[in-house]
């Protein structure tokens, strides 16, 4: 079997905290076994060595996320990055082209899809490999995992079997319901509905085969290129409910989706990260604090506090599921992101007269890791170390760097710094177009450039 995560979402619904680059698997505010920090997708790729199943998945994701996937579960990660988002079925088709024709795998695979966020237990996972024998067993072409609610949910699609057998370990299905009201919920658990919780499992020969019936390319170069031509559209519309005969699994242990603020809370270890206090009289609060200023929560109840470099929000927790209505049409530059290297926060951010730009930004760079061997065109650079040793090279001049110390890089200056401690700078940037696609990289890894440079002493 393999696996093909999806990794993709705005994360609008957990703003501040969130978003397009990193969006609600990356926040880190879940605890592991020795109550450490971890996001989503974290926990979830720890649960997937725990099943044996992280050798045979990979991950699609758009070019904004490729980089905190690194950061958080290794550069080492397989990965299909979209050309444009465009939708879980271009995503689900291009990763599928990825294994048929670059990792050659039969036809006869089984495939799975999943999400990269799930809030389950380890059975959900042993779920997943029943899916392969139930598929066959079933002569089925696709098969699902259906989750038993635990409510009527509103925010859900519901999954409605022909009949149901105790004995039975899967079923086929009658038909789908997208998102019912709560009513309409109410009487499809009635007749036994189930949440569809995005899980898919097929043979390769399957999806292949539906790319060929679009007459789109099947090898995967071909089709990365006509990617924009693919349908807009999710999987469960463009095949799920199209096929004729859909087998679900049910799924009767716990399963949440930790979409939004109410949701995600509920499942947090503890009720503050960050500075700030919370008083003794204010009850149910959330306070999740990124920046190094104190928060006080004071005599009020029922609260989600969150507090970033990208804004601040305080709401009610139940009517914290509409922050996407309100925050829909922002569209700042992310101010926090995690990179393979490390991570940056913008600091401030100025445009002067003329078109001068100015931007200082708080930079992090893990121990043993390096930002690329790369030159600007339209800006220069003032670098001022305040944590930590590193090497740094300007125009093939080695130097070792330490807190105080003050680099000058100009427009066309090539250079690159490695971490030889967990190392900080502050970056300030000056020029017509601060823009981060004003980057030429020459070599990523520390070793491509001790491969390629004959350092010389600074």
């Amino acid at each position: 079997m393999k696996l093909i995560l999806l990794s993709g979402g705005s994360g609008k619904r957990l703003w501040p905290l969130s978003n397009d680059a990193r969006s609600k698997q990356f926040l880190k505010v879940l605890k592991n076994e020795t109550n450490t920090n971890v996001s989503m997708i974290q926990r979830v790729w720890k649960q997937l060595e725990t099943a044996n199943l992280v050798k045979n998945a990979i991950i699609s994701t758009s070019k904004s996320q490729k980089e905190i996937i690194c950061n958080q579960i290794g550069s080492e990660t397989a990965i299909i990055v979209e050309p444009e988002r465009r939708d879980t079925f271009p995503a689900i088709a291009l990763a599928a082209s990825h294994l048929y024709s670059v990792q050659k795998i039969d036809l006869e695979e089984t495939v799975c899809i999943l999400p990269v966020d799930p809030f389950v237990n380890i059975s959900f996972f042993e779920k997943i490999r029943e899916m392969e024998i139930q598929l066959k067993q079933a002569d089925a072409k696709l098969a699902l995992i259906g989750v038993k609610p635990t409510y009527p949910s509103e925010k859900y699609g519901y999954v409605i079997p022909k009949k149901i057998c105790k004995n039975k370990d899967s079923f086929e299905v009658d038909y789908f319901k997208e998102k019912p009201s709560e009513l309409q919920a109410k009487k499809l658990i009635e007749q036994n509905g189930l949440w569809n919780c995005g899980v898919f499992a097929f043979q390769l020969k399957f999806i292949i085969s539906k790319l060929k019936e679009l007459n789109l390319p099947t090898m995967y170069d071909e089709l990365y290129k006509v990617y924009h031509l693919l349908p807009k559209i999710s999987f469960d519309y463009e095949v799920v409910e199209k096929e004729k005969k859909v087998i679900v699994l049910p799924f009767n242990d716990s399963w949440k989706d930790l979409g939004t603020w109410n949701t995600l809370t509920e499942e947090m270890a503890t009720t503050q990260i960050g500075k700030g206090i919370i008083s003794k009289d204010s009850k149910n609060v959330h306070l999740i604090n990124e920046l190094d200023i104190p928060v006080t929560v004071l005599g009020a109840s029922n609260l989600i506090v969150a507090v970033s470099p990208d804004g601040i929000l305080v709401s009610d927790k139940e009517a914290s599921p509409r922050i996407k209505e309100l925050v829909g049409d922002f569209n700042n530059r992310p101010m926090y992101e995690e990179r393979r290297w490390g991570w940056y926060r913008v600091l401030d951010y100025t445009k002067f007269e003329e078109d001068k730009e100015v931007l200082t930004k708080r930079i992090g760079v893990k121990a043993g890791k390096n930002l690329s061997y790369q030159l600007h065109d339209y800006r220069h650079e003032v670098w001022t170390i305040i944590k930590g040793e590193g090497q740094f090279v300007l125009n093939d001049k080695l130097r070792i760097v330490k807190p105080g110390d003050v680099l000058q890089i100009q427009s066309g200056d090539k250079h690159a710094i490695r971490a030889l401690t967990d190392l900080e700078f502050i970056e300030v940037q000056s020029g017509s177009q601060l823009i981060e696609e004003d980057i030429v990289r020459l070599y990523m890894t520390w070793e491509e450039i001790q491969e390629n440079i004959l350092f010389q002493k600074a």
